[in-house]
């Protein structure tokens, strides 16, 4: 009989026991540092970004006369205060002022809560017709505002809400593309398997709601209350139809400054600076809580 070959021993290192295998060096990670070229292109898009509302305080603080020199003033003037003084006599800034916050915390208020109410319902519910709705919601976003003017006028005429802030709260309490915005972020962002998990344990509808939907859909909400006032507290075209001189927003507060043969621009620029300060003072107390929402929310997902 022929012996078996015994198997080839395996290498030995120089001290008997077979070698390690050789491990690949963990390369350390590259630190998220930008080129100069890309600090400069931030650069300029924050001049570009910057520029207009700086101008603004520089035709506030400057005459009329300093407005109209060729080259322009490009550094503030002395005139800011005087300049303030003058929106206060020729329009009730203070009223107008008072008058947008209402009717734009509560376009806010309104929109975020129906919004997130229906986006839920197209996002997670099933009922019959759910397609078709979405789709009608949808196409209205492609129907212009200025079609449904003279019917919502009459509308309003028939209720006798002419001049009053309701005319200009109610026909903006929701809008489509914030129920398509929160059905959106819905999808994605809410797991079927809570809500079937809340059904197991009894919950109904609204308790899943305010229970699950809104801690998660909180992001989003920030989100859209941010463009809703935004767009609430400049909006011109409707506000100076529904209302008058004597309650007016901050919008049409504005038209009636710098009145007379030659317009006062740098009195209007100083009446935009009024009207532009609360929302710069909300977005620098919201802008933090807003992005880390948003940031808190892309982790989770």
């Amino acid at each position: 009989m022929t012996a078996l070959a015994a198997p080839p021993a395996p290498p030995t290192g120089t001290e008997g026991t077979p070698p390690r295998p050789e491990r690949r060096k963990r390369r350390a990670p590259r630190s998220m540092h930008g080129g100069m070229l890309s600090y400069a292109i931030l650069a300029v898009a924050l001049l570009i970004s910057a520029f207009p509302f700086y101008w603004t305080i520089v035709a506030a603080s400057r005459s009329n006369a300093d407005l109209a020199k060729v080259p322009p003033t490009l550094l503030p003037g002395p005139n800011l205060i005087g300049n303030f003084e003058a929106v206060l006599e020729e329009a009730d800034i203070g009223k107008a002022l008072l008058n947008s916050l209402i009717v734009s915390g509560s376009i806010t208020v309104g929109t975020v809560l129906c919004c997130t109410l229906a986006g839920f319902a197209f996002a997670k519910l099933r009922f019959r017709g759910r397609g078709a709705l979405l789709a009608l919601t949808v196409g209205t976003m492609m129907i212009p505002p200025q079609l449904g003017v003279i019917p919502l006028f009459m509308l309003i005429a028939e209720l006798q809400w002419v001049n009053q802030l309701q005319a200009v709260i109610l026909p903006g309490l929701v809008s489509a593309f914030g129920v398509f915005f929160m059905r959106q972020y819905l999808v994605q962002s809410l797991p079927d398997e809570l809500i079937e998990a809340a059904r197991v344990d009894g919950a109904s509808t609204a308790r899943i709601f305010w229970s699950i939907v809104v801690p998660i859909a909180r992001p989003g909400m920030a989100v859209l209350g941010m463009l809703t006032f935004m767009t609430a507290w400049n909006d011109f075209f409707w506000p100076i139809i529904a209302l008058s001189s004597q309650e007016p927003t901050v919008q049409v507060a504005l038209r009636q400054l710098g009145g007379g043969y030659v317009h006062d621009q740098s009195v209007i620029m100083a009446g935009t600076l009024l009207g532009t300060l609360p929302v710069l003072l909300v977005f620098g107390l919201l802008g933090r809580q807003i992005v880390g929402g948003i940031m808190q929310g892309a982790v989770k997902g």
